[in-house]
């Protein structure tokens, strides 16, 4: 009954790209919990503050319905006072919300120019939309503005869409913002910006790497909470009117269950502790050039320059040998392997949170370096 299964997960397995659940284990290298707060006294006293108020776990239902809670319209007003931008749409995780954009608000006789790095969750949106896409190579600006003539020369009538992440999950780099927006005003096109590894890290108060841009209308841009903020969710922040489309066209808002009320007014102290209390934010920091230094120093490795820092192994099996050998000497870090990453790029990732000191970070970086001698 189910041969086609198995068959596929054999072939996956001879490929060494067979995944499994794991339980967390060993030293944090590998979550997206920059800050600490996803286990944070703070965020638990937040939690038992609500429950105690009466704010419910459950929606109960949609957000048109019965499913919209005083909770909800509270993060979305303080979510955009504190991003900058007209309005803020709560969803269930940046991957729904990256979707419903994609697949809502570019239309029929527009053209979505994206790097080809973008999240899976805007591939999948465009793939569900109405709109012709290109991917182009990554961060290279002159790519969007060439993309955009070439389709106004074959007859495109539409409107541009540029989407970008503004710190690359798997990469750790990051785009020119002024450059492609430089691109957008040439061609009045609209900006999507997926902030989701730099909210709560970078920029002025961790609003991001696009903060100077956020409140222009032709600016959409997507921040996570389940990552540097430590809760669950992605909001979307948007001109009213896109906004007002969205709670009227996207499907995955119309018809997906409300976002837990109890969750988003812990997500209202994440947004408060990230505004008021850079000292994690600085602490992280610090550690970044810490981390640079002690792999350029020890592995002979340029760092990214941000919290994520790629091992680049090549080779899948040689990718998880790796992490597996990193694992045993009590680090967590986990193997990125195809089609997460491109054929021939697989690596080890090392995400750097405050859950760490400067002792922990060169302990991994000593082991990093022996086991990659003795992989040589």
């Amino acid at each position: 009954m189910h041969e086609g299964f198995e068959t596929d997960l054999r072939e996956l397995a001879g490929q060494g790209r067979l995944r499994s659940l794991r339980m967390r284990s060993g030293i944090d290298f590998t979550s997206n919990d920059y800050l600490g707060l996803a286990e944070s006294e703070e965020l638990r006293r937040a939690a038992a503050d609500a429950v105690a108020r009466g704010v419910p776990m459950g929606a109960g239902g949609s957000r048109l319905l019965r499913g919209n809670h005083p909770e909800h319209e509270a993060l979305e007003s303080e979510a955009a006072a504190y991003f900058g931008a007209e309005t803020a749409l709560y969803f269930g995780g940046g991957y729904v919300a990256n979707f419903a954009i994609f697949s809502t608000l570019p239309q029929q006789r527009d053209l979505v120019v994206h790097d080809e790095l973008i999240h899976a969750s805007v591939h999948e949106g465009l793939r569900r939309g109405r709109t012709n896409f290109v991917g182009v190579p990554h961060n290279n600006i002159d790519a969007f503005d060439t993309a955009i003539v070439r389709w106004r020369a074959a007859g495109g009538k539409g409107r541009p869409w540029l989407s970008v992440e503004s710190l690359y999950s798997m990469d750790g780099d990051s785009p020119d913002l002024a450059e492609l927006f430089a691109v957008a005003n040439r061609h009045e096109a609209m900006v999507v910006i997926d902030e989701a590894h730099a909210t709560g890290v970078l920029g002025p108060q961790g609003r991001g790497l696009a903060a100077t841009f956020e409140g222009r209308d032709n600016v959409i841009t997507v921040h996570t909470c389940g990552k540097a903020l430590g809760t669950v969710g992605g909001f979307i922040l948007a001109p009213r009117i896109v906004r007002d489309f969205l709670v009227n066209r996207a499907r995955p808002f119309i018809y997906a269950t409300a976002p837990s009320p109890l969750i988003a007014a812990v997500t209202r102290v994440a947004l408060e502790l990230s505004r008021t209390n850079p000292e994690r934010r600085g602490r992280l920091a610090r550690l970044v050039q810490f981390a640079g230094s002690e792999l350029r120093r020890r592995c002979n490795i340029e760092p990214s320059g941000s919290h994520i820092l790629p091992i680049i192994v090549g080779a899948d099996q040689a990718a998880v040998a790796l992490a597996d050998s990193l694992q045993r000497r009590g680090f967590d870090i986990r193997a990125i392997r195809p089609p997460t990453v491109a054929e021939g790029t697989a690596r080890v990732r090392i995400a750097l949170t405050a859950n760490v000191d400067e002792a922990i970070v060169a302990g991994l970086f000593e082991a990093l370096a022996e086991e990659m001698r003795n992989a040589g």
